[in-house]
């Protein structure tokens, strides 16, 4: 199956082997994001609140970068490291979808990259 890699500038970009984002067949796969910023390098991570948006902030330039916002998001997957933060990360969270929010999984896990608090990965489509 051929497919389009995405990358935004406006995303950080990969610590390891994989893609921002791949699209097939009018679908878009995007990967994990933590609050890492772009320019300057450095994570986002004085508040859970302030750190989902950075997360979220990542994953609304790759869906931009291919011509998606989050209206097209059908699927999202939320890491966290500590669930007791499920209640301020799942706010901030849903302040991004005006309506219809996508289908949804969060998972506590014993770590993630860089030792952030939270990881996003979602499946959009147009």
């Amino acid at each position: 199956m051929a497919h389009t890699l995405i990358n935004s500038p406006k995303a950080p970009a990969p610590i390891g082997p994989y893609s921002q984002a791949t699209l097939a067949n009018g679908t878009l796969y995007v990967s994990g994001q933590i609050a890492l910023d772009a320019e300057s390098g450095n994570l986002v991570n004085d508040s859970i609140e302030n750190e989902t948006h950075k997360v979220m902030q990542n994953l609304q330039a790759i869906l931009g970068e291919a011509g998606m916002d989050f209206s097209h998001v059908l699927k999202c997957t939320i890491f966290v490291k500590d669930l007791n933060n499920f209640g301020r990360i799942n706010e901030t969270y849903g302040s991004y979808f005006s309506s219809n929010p996508p289908a949804r999984e969060t998972v506590e896990v014993s770590r993630l990259p860089k030792d952030v608090n939270v990881e996003i990965s979602c499946i959009a489509a147009k």
